[in-house]
């Protein structure tokens, strides 16, 4: 490689790692806890548990699921019902003033009794809503998920970089290296190498799963204007249904047609996994990877027929697929203490290259205050911060 070429190269890595560190750091600080909500959450007494009753036990009517929640919130309406993986004996509900509604209420139903259990607090509580919306949008909508979107492009460019420019660095040292006994400037450069080298794969894997997921929203309208506005054309110019059908029935019908899956969660008309005329009826697997892939069955939710289903387009189930890979959170304890780990050592790698920046700044400022007669001192001094 040409010094011309390093030259280049030191730039693009340079600014790209300069424009986005503090983000990045600041989604590996947010993204520590979020890795682990789920224990977080427990810890703060956030969550939702079933009571204890026989093995086995029927589960109740939806409709009546349905209606215990209503009538916490009367003068609302039904948004959004589901049920996690590992938690089949609750429903958690959703309801608003309107089916785009953010400040919606959120209701978990004992799927076995249909008797209210608890309203769970908003995203597991203060804290971990704060981190949430600091990692996902900077509490800037779109606008936010977007930027970071870009912040995560330009980590991907300077990963890139920093591997173009490690391997001529590191034909002059072994790998692993850390001269300890060379100035702390250097001592920080060979780790910053080391560690940016070992977390390379992760670094690149979350990066690039965390900029799939800023687009969550463009691919989903985007979905809406394609597939979704065809699997409904024979509805336009309908009004939409005043009376709702069985949910219990709606159900029922989307397991029959998708046997082996179970419900992950239902869209009611009006919102944006939904039409105005159909229930967005979600089927999973029941596998630990496979519970995050959906497939959409539409039910008509005025007379509770199927009208479609099918398969999610690539670019959703790339959107749904990267999610647990950015998080870690489908691999057990030892994926989550991985992940951790690997996000700790990417903080020390942002944190050495910001101190890295600083330092070499000073220590040119400080060649420039040398006299001119004093070449080989600011050689030395050169040498020194190396």
């Amino acid at each position: 490689m040409t010094p011309v070429t390093v030259r280049r190269w030191a730039w693009i890595h340079k600014w790209s790692s300069l424009v986005c560190t503090v983000f990045m750091l600041l989604l590996c600080l947010t993204g520590l806890p979020l890795i682990y909500h789920h224990e977080i959450g427990h810890l703060l007494g956030n969550d939702v548990e079933a009571p204890a009753m026989a093995a086995g036990s029927p589960k109740a009517n939806l409709d009546d699921v349905i209606a215990a929640g209503k009538a916490m919130y009367p003068g609302k309406i039904m948004m959004y019902m589901s049920q996690e993986a590992d938690e089949p004996d609750i429903w958690n509900l959703t309801l608003g003033d309107h089916p785009t509604d953010e400040d919606y209420k959120p209701i978990a139903v004992d799927a076995r009794t249909a008797k209210v259990i608890a309203e769970p607090a908003f995203e597991g509580g203060a804290f971990m809503s704060t981190m949430f919306h600091l990692h996902v949008d900077l509490f800037a909508g779109l606008w936010g998920k977007l930027f970071l979107g870009l912040m995560g492009l330009l980590l991907l460019v300077a990963l890139v970089s920093g591997v173009v420019l490690y391997s001529p660095f590191m034909r002059k040292l072994e790998f692993g290296t850390v001269r300890r006994d060379r100035s702390p400037r250097t001592k920080w450069l060979d780790l910053h190498n080391v560690l940016g080298i070992v977390t390379l794969v992760w670094a690149l894997v979350v990066g690039a799963t965390g900029m799939i997921n800023t687009w969550a929203d463009v691919l989903l309208k985007y979905w809406q204007a394609t597939e979704l506005a065809e699997m409904v054309k024979p509805y336009q110019g309908m009004a939409a249904p005043t009376k709702l059908a069985s949910m219990e029935r709606s159900i029922k019908l989307a397991e029959a047609s998708e046997p082996g899956m179970k419900v992950g969660f239902v869209a009611f008309p009006g919102t944006p996994f939904a039409t105005p005329h159909h229930y967005g009826v979600f089927m999973r697997g029941d596998e630990a990877f496979s519970s995050r892939l959906y497939r959409p069955v539409l039910i008509d939710a005025q007379t509770a027929e199927m009208t479609d289903r099918r398969t999610l387009p690539w670019y959703l189930t790339a959107l749904l697929v990267s999610q647990p890979l950015h998080f870690g959170d489908y691999g057990g304890a030892w994926m989550q203490f991985l992940w951790a780990m690997l996000d700790i050592a990417t903080i020390v790698v942002l944190g050495s290259g910001l101190y890295l920046w600083v330092k070499r700044g000073r220590t040119a400022k400080a060649e420039a205050a040398l006299p001119s007669a004093n070449v080989p001192q600011a050689a030395f001094a050169r040498k020194e911060a190396r």
